[in-house]
């Protein structure tokens, strides 16, 4: 009998979010995964419980786990373990930095209040070539990055990262530029950028972070 698994978080979405994130189309992932690309869609866009077998074939058509797809690992920190075999770093250019953070999803922002330093995740999207955010007035993000001079504004910093737990590998990319808290005007323009915070609620003060500086690394490791 075929073992049937109940997802405990939102399968389809995994799905399509790894499948997204490495630029495959349904098409691509089904022949990689040897399921049929009507069934896939139906596992994208549905809350179904397909058999075991096949979220092992897509967890491995992803380069990722099935305890991933699952939602088995929210709660959990990045995997800790050794590095791969003959770890290397590799130094990323402006446009490859770019590329790997142009899909937009959760990256974090660094600055100083007066309590002293401060990171916090923010969901972004990348807007005409640069980092744009959303979040609410009153917020952190609000009351410590205005320095109250008209056309001064606060230097951050910007970070997004992705691993590959099981194999090890993976990537950073550190953007720093001033925060422009956006005008109405701007904030019109910007509304088709389509930042949807995660938190929820009135999240109306957008920001925006023009790129002064980008940089990233990559980490590979040799086969065994």
């Amino acid at each position: 009998m075929t073992e049937h698994i109940s997802a405990p978080g939102d399968l389809g979405r995994r799905i399509m979010y790894h499948r997204k994130s490495l630029g495959m189309t349904r098409e691509q992932l089904a022949e990689r995964a040897r399921i049929d690309p009507g069934y896939l869609g139906y596992l994208e866009e549905s809350a179904a419980s397909p058999g075991a077998s096949t979220v092992n074939q897509l967890a491995a058509a992803l380069g990722t786990s099935s305890e991933e797809l699952l939602g088995g690992t929210v709660d959990m920190p990045q995997e800790r373990g050794p590095a791969g075999a003959q770890p290397w770093l590799e130094k990323l250019d402006a446009d490859e930095c770019m590329r790997l953070i142009s899909p937009g999803g959760v990256g974090r922002v660094g600055f100083t209040d007066p309590a002293g330093p401060v990171v916090l995740p923010v969901n972004y999207v990348i807007h005409h070539g640069a980092v744009l955010l959303r979040t609410a007035f009153g917020g952190p993000l609000d009351e410590n990055l205005r320095t109250g001079v008209r056309g001064v504004e606060f230097k951050i910093a910007f970070e997004v990262d992705h691993t590959d737990d099981p194999n090890r590998q993976g990537w950073s990319v550190l953007v720093r530029g001033a925060a422009h808290h956006l005008s109405e005007e701007e904030r019109a323009v910007a509304a088709s950028a389509d930042v949807e915070p995660w938190a929820g609620g009135e999240r109306e003060l957008s920001i925006r972070i023009a790129p002064a500086e980008i940089t990233g690394r990559r980490i590979h490791h040799s086969p065994e």
